[in-house]
């Protein structure tokens, strides 16, 4: 029982850990894209896609940006960057 406990404690330790993360993320890169945050749950949404997309990408051309929570917000807010350039992109065609 205690297992359950404390692995159900952890998921949401995560979760909270996620969405942290992606607000910050989100956050900044929608200031440094548009000039302007777009909303908490905007933000959260396009900061945890943004580190979707760079937990793909850099490791695949080959960036790391190491471990812990700085780490993390950065790779994210460089996805979420990338992914409001596509949507920009898609927006003038």
């Amino acid at each position: 029982m205690e297992e359950t406990a404390a692995q159900g404690t952890s998921i949401l330790v995560s979760l909270i850990v996620w969405i942290i993360v992606g607000g910050i993320a989100g956050w900044l890169a929608s200031s440094i894209v548009k000039g302007g945050g777009m909303g908490l749950a905007a933000d959260v949404v396009l900061g945890i896609v943004g580190a979707i997309v760079a937990g793909w990408l850099l490791p695949a051309i080959g960036i790391g940006l190491g471990g812990g929570i700085i780490g993390a917000i950065i790779s994210a807010m460089i996805g979420a960057i990338i992914v409001l350039l596509v949507i920009r992109l898609f927006k003038r065609a």
